[in-house]
């Protein structure tokens, strides 16, 4: 009875799901969601997966900015001009 307990209790951990998905939907033209499929299919995707992939690294690249807008904060505690340029200034060449 034991052994039968446990293998149940594998069986429904397996079944368990590990990240909350939200369904969302988008408008797009036509022929661009059917050349989107037609590439997901090509790479053995689907277009779920294929768009999944693409939304984390559109995240990852938002992350990239607010990394460089937190190293420019530091470095402006290094850098001083010691006035304001005008823009004639900032655009000579």
């Amino acid at each position: 009875m034991a052994s039968l307990q446990r293998d149940f209790s594998r069986a429904h951990d397996n079944r368990v799901h590990l990240f909350r998905m939200k369904n969302i939907t988008f408008s797009a033209d036509e022929g661009l969601i059917e050349q989107a499929r037609i590439t997901a299919r090509v790479q053995h995707k689907t277009l779920n997966v294929a768009f999944r992939e693409w939304l984390v690294q559109f995240t990852a690249q938002s992350g990239n900015v607010q990394e460089y807008d937190r190293l420019m904060k530091r470095l402006k505690k290094h850098v001083n001009a010691g006035r304001r340029f005008t823009r004639e200034e900032m655009n000579e060449r």
